[in-house]
């Protein structure tokens, strides 16, 4: 299993890239098809250059000492040594529902946050696992990725729609039908690609987190835990379901997220099956 998310991430990347060539070629605007992509790519990149500054602010997050969270500063400490990356920010939020994430361009701009409230439910072994856990978002640069995807994504809804009032090329075959096809099945598709990266990335983190804390069931039990809390304790109105694919558990599904048709649009893997490749990695790094 090590080391084939990052495969299957490209895949997809390719898939989306490939999707995008397709519509483009459906319709035939290669003028449209150039504007759309590079509307998404400065909206999706400037995002990006930003997200540091935008997720802190919507999770009300707040740059902590070491003073003040000694515990974190040497749980944090001692992984990014092992991992051999820059220490990252530390911030804390004062959410109280039981969450984490990591943001930031490159890993020496990176913010690695907690929740209140999940300082609260896990033990020490938890919450290394998951520190462990962001600290590989980071390392594997997953912010960039995902906006990579993103920015694909984006373009290739702004195409369809593009086509459709303002019409394809008859160069490009597509016709009436094309132009409907690519309406509503394109944005969809890519959706569900784009959804798909997403939870790779997390079974990368999963495991790339698993490895560098060198404690699996620490990981899957905080999973546990937190997809537990989830449902009970609401998110601030300031995150939005956009910013869900940051955190470690998503803040706004808890329970739901076994739904197997919600799971194509889903940004997180069901908890169960990422604590059975846990398991499986606990077999492998043993």
């Amino acid at each position: 299993m090590i080391g084939l998310n990052r495969v299957k991430t490209w895949i997809l990347i390719a898939a989306l890239g490939g999707l995008f060539v397709l519509i483009g070629g459906l319709i035939g605007q290669e003028q449209g098809l150039i504007i759309a992509l590079a509307i998404a790519l400065v909206f999706n990149f400037s995002m990006y250059w930003f997200s540091e500054r935008i997720a802190t602010a919507t999770t009300r997050s707040k740059p902590v000492t070491e003073q003040e969270a000694p515990e974190l500063y040497r749980i944090v400490r001692e992984l990014t040594q092992i991992n051999q990356m820059p220490m990252p920010r530390i911030y804390l939020s004062d959410m109280m529902q039981p969450n984490a994430f990591a943001t930031g361009r490159n890993p020496d701009h990176a913010v690695v946050a907690v929740t209140r409230g999940i300082l609260e439910i896990l033990d020490e072994r938890e919450l290394r696992a998951v520190l462990a856990h962001e600290l590989s978002h980071v390392a594997n640069r997953d912010i960039l990725i995902g906006s990579i995807a993103a920015a694909i994504g984006m373009s290739i809804t702004f195409l369809a729609r593009f086509a459709f009032w303002f019409g394809g090329d008859d160069r490009g075959g597509g016709g009436i039908l094309g132009l409907l096809l690519a309406w509503v099945l394109a944005p969809i598709a890519a959706a569900i690609i784009q959804m798909a990266v997403s939870r790779s990335r997390e079974y990368q983190a999963d495991e790339s987190g698993a490895i560098l804390s060198r404690d699996p069931d620490a990981l899957a039990s905080a999973l546990r835990k937190l997809e537990a809390a989830a449902n009970k304790v609401p998110v601030p109105a300031s995150v939005s379901p956009a910013e869900a694919h940051l955190f470690i558990v998503n803040p706004f599904r808890g329970r739901q997220a076994s739904m197997s048709l919600a799971n194509l649009f889903s940004t997180h893997p069901p908890t169960a099956e990422r604590v059975a490749r846990l398991e499986q990695i606990k077999q492998e790094i043993a």
